[in-house]
């Protein structure tokens, strides 16, 4: 029997149409030749994570959703850049502002939103931009290089995201709104009032009942004229007074319209070949905006689309949440005052915490949380199946864990929740989902249980309860180190240092510990290093690398042995090296008596035996003959391993050696989390052990196979198999790329193989192989980076060139006293 492909056509590659595909190459693979048109010149990404890309917690491209590999795996055809101008429903085709026109059997739209512009004079000035994708999040970062002023018009949800992510890249900003408190749609004054302190405590200036009258400016924008008659001066305005579905395209196809384009339960719109999905579609008189019921009109689309008739759009409440770092806000439901409601009501001053949980006919109706949001999912459980709270009415305000009469811990806490309860809003994910895909597929890491069920994947808020639910199913197979302390300084974990670091622009570790609030004056030895290492990584063109914060080794620039003494190892390119080095080395070991001349498993020579006063003497010697430090001591590239390949070796596929050396030429000096070894074989065979390294190449005939995540010392395991490329410059991007993405994603002394376990084998082939513009972004990072660390320390050290004074004796003297 043979099928007829159908032809799908996409207007608009949001969230929404992303994942509708998800579901619909589930339930119904190779139906459809997909087409998308999107106005944007991108792949597909995480909108709601705009904040965090604003205030620095995170980039563009840690928040793509598809890269161009998906849609290359999934055969679906994406015009980048291409806006749809006219729907022709007779002939059944789109065409593009591009002139490319496609014919469709269904047509999905989703058009999503526009800003609405308050109609003032001056809105059209330049330096005033909405806020509602990645081109306007770039053009308010590259305001912010200004350090000038900034007006955010608007106190909702979108305008404190936005004030703060300036606020967080040095712009003074004042938030204006023309309401008496912050996000009233979302929040009772008691809130709000607790929400403006908070935001104000930022250094946000925030100005309520602030009705704009005009924007003012010759040439561009100057600032902005409030009726009192009051002038907020700024050079850069932002607009986040609302949104209205983008209907305009629909209407001028004839689809029938109100706020948004009217559609049925299962998104049909009022032409059978058509749907809609998104903020741009409005069913039963609703229209949306937050992403959970865009995710579930995706889920209803998909279905439709696949033949299935059943389900059907139905509405429920959804919890609003402020993705501002250090802001903990959840609201649902209605909240306002009526007749026959009571209310609940917890203040804490000291604590910051405001409990409002309103009630009607002993059910809620509404909750407020801020300051302490734990319980909103117990609560809005107990929302969504109308649960008679009657008998648990005096202690119902002190969440969950109190309702067996003394507090429970949080995993029982959890463990009481039903496995219909609602775990991750954005996504619809119930609680028995995650622990049903947690058992049957082995997950172990919240990568995995992210990956498999899309929990806390959107916004995040949602983590702490799904890495409980993970300890509470997996119990000791669950070590959740993003949530373990760094050290007994501070209560974060390594992830949320490194963010943090990134977010607030720490560029010292004295910064670090002021504004993460360190429990100590000075650290410990374990933070400091990691800080260190954190602080390299981030800011290497600003930061000032402290040694005092490195352990002895990479201090002295030399491993430290058991009877005190030192071994230097001097750099071979790829293990090659000549009769000058040869001899050269020879000299060294006569000059200063070394007792030992060690070749090592690295392909170098070690020398072994030497006085801490003597090295400056030796690295100088050593540096005559053209050496530079192997740094075998470093949390940074110790060697590249090769074997002679197709120079020498009838087996050779590729040029092995020089693909080495190449390698450690460009990458010598760069700090990782840990130390990182290579090596280059020339064939199968293997000579040069590539497959239980850090990273390796396997040369072949057709060009040079990657693998990764390899370990032979206390753990013995076999490479993964990253994927293979043509030639030696793709070869060297992608081992760079992938350096680079351990280097900024592993937690310090954590092995690239324990590291990819953690983020996820396929998450990093997904990054590396198949998102070129992810990993050229990768590429680039390194490459700028290695600007600052190519100096040889050793060079440094006997020239006195280098700030960091090396004094053998003051050394000793310190070490003794410590």
């Amino acid at each position: 029997m043979t099928t007829t492909t159908e032809k799908l056509v996409i207007i608009g590659n949001g969230m929404a149409p992303g994942r509708m595909l998800e579901h619909l190459f589930e339930q119904a693979p190779g139906r459809y030749d997909v087409t998308i048109f999107n106005a944007e010149p991108r792949v597909n990404y995480d909108r709601i994570m705009l904040s965090p890309v604003l205030s620095g917690e995170k980039s563009y491209e840690q928040i793509v959703i598809h890269g161009d590999g998906w849609y290359i795996d999934n055969g679906i055809t994406l015009y980048k850049g291409h806006r749809i101008v006219a729907i022709d429903r007779g002939a059944k085709t789109v065409t593009s502002d591009h002139g490319v026109t496609e014919p469709y059997d269904k047509l999905v739209v989703a058009t999503g939103s526009v800003p609405f512009i308050i109609p003032v004079p001056g809105n059209d000035l330049p330096g005033v931009i909405t806020y509602r994708d990645l081109d306007d999040v770039n053009a308010m970062l590259l305001a912010a290089q200004s350090r000038e002023k900034a007006v955010v018009i608007g106190g909702g949800l979108l305008g404190l995201e936005a004030a703060a992510g300036l606020a967080q890249r040095g712009m003074d900003v004042t938030v204006l709104h023309v309401m008496p408190t912050l996000m009233e749609r979302q929040l009772d004054q008691a809130a709000g009032y607790l929400l403006q302190k908070a935001v104000e405590e930022r250094g946000i200036k925030v100005i309520c009942r602030a009705n704009t009258k005009a924007i003012v400016g010759d040439g561009r924008v100057e600032g902005v004229a409030l009726d009192d008659g009051r002038v907020i001066d700024a050079s850069l305005v932002v607009m986040a007074v609302g949104i209205r579905p983008n209907v305009a395209l629909a209407r001028g196809a004839g689809l029938a319209v109100n706020r948004g384009i009217v559609v049925d339960a299962g998104m049909q719109t009022s032409d059978g070949n058509i749907l809609a999905v998104g903020e741009c579609a409005e069913v039963a008189g609703q229209v949306y905006g937050l992403v959970a019921p865009l995710y579930e009109m995706a889920r209803i689309a998909a279905s439709r689309l696949a033949g299935d008739r059943g389900p059907a759009f139905v509405h429920s409440d959804t919890p609003t949440k402020l993705k501002v770092t250090g802001i903990d806000l959840y609201s649902l439901g209605d909240f306002a005052e009526g007749d026959g409601r009571e209310e609940i009501v917890l203040r804490d001053a000291t604590a910051g915490v405001y409990k409002r949980i309103v009630l009607k006919d002993n059910r809620i109706i509404g909750t407020v949380l801020y300051g302490d949001t734990a319980d909103g999912a117990w609560f809005n459980d107990l929302k969504k199946k109308g649960t008679d709270i009657s008998a648990m009415r005096d202690t119902l305000i002190f969440g969950q864990a109190y309702q067996s009469g003394s507090p429970l811990d949080p995993l029982a806490a959890v463990a009481a929740l039903p496995d219909d309860a609602e775990i991750c809003g954005c996504n619809g994910v119930c609680k028995g989902k995650i622990a049903g895909a947690i058992a049957s597929r082995g997950l172990t890491t919240l990568e995995e249980v992210r990956a498999h069920t899309k929990a806390s994947a959107s916004c995040g808020t949602c983590t702490g309860l799904v890495e409980q639910l993970m300890t509470l199913t997996l119990g000791d197979r669950y070590n959740p180190a993003a949530v373990t302390p760094m050290c007994p300084c501070t209560d974060l974990g390594h992830d949320d240092v490194r963010r943090l670091i990134k977010a607030k622009g720490l560029k010292t570790i004295p910064a670090v510990m002021q504004e993460l609030e360190w429990k100590t004056s000075c650290g410990c030895a374990k933070c400091r290093p990691a800080l260190n290492y954190y602080l390299v990584c981030d800011w290497p063109d600003e930061y000032a690398d402290d040694y005092q914060s490195r352990f002895i080794n990479e201090r002295v620039h030399a491993n430290i042995q058991k009877d005190g003494t030192y071994s230097v190892v001097p750099r071979m390119w790829g293990g090659m090296t000549s009769s000058k080095e040869l001899r050269a080395i020879a000299d060294v070991v006569d000059k200063f008596e070394i007792p030992a001349v060690k070749v090592t498993g690295g392909q170098r020579i070690d020398l072994l035996g030497i006085e801490k006063e003597d090295l400056p003497a030796v690295w100088a010697d050593l540096g005559k003959a053209g050496f530079v430090s192997g740094q075998a001591y470093a949390k940074g590239l110790r060697t590249v391993k090769t074997c002679v390949g197709s120079d020498w070796c009838r087996f050779g596929t590729q040029d092995s050696t020089g693909l080495g050396i190449r390698i450690e030429k460009f990458m010598w000096g760069s700090w990782t989390p840990a130390k990182l070894k290579m090596a280059v074989s020339g064939c199968p065979r293997n000579c040069a052990e590539a497959t239980c390294k850090d990273i390796g190449i396997i040369c072949v005939d057709s060009g040079f196979e990657i693998h990764f995540a390899g370990a032979a010392g206390l753990d013995i395991k076999g490479t993964e198999v990253l994927g293979l490329v043509r030639t030696e410059d793709e070869a060297l991007q992608h081992i760079v790329a992938l350096t680079q993405m351990y280097r900024e994603q592993g937690r310090y002394l954590e092995r690239i193989y324990k590291w990819a376990k953690r983020i996820g084998i396929d998450e990093i082939r997904r990054q590396i192989m198949e998102d070129g513009d992810k990993r050229q972004a990768y590429y680039e990072r390194f490459v700028f980076s290695q600007k600052f660390a190519q100096l040889d320390p050793w060079s440094e050290r006997v020239s006195g060139k280098d700030k960091h004074e090396f004094n053998p004796m003051a050394v000793i003297q310190k070490e003794a006293a410590e």
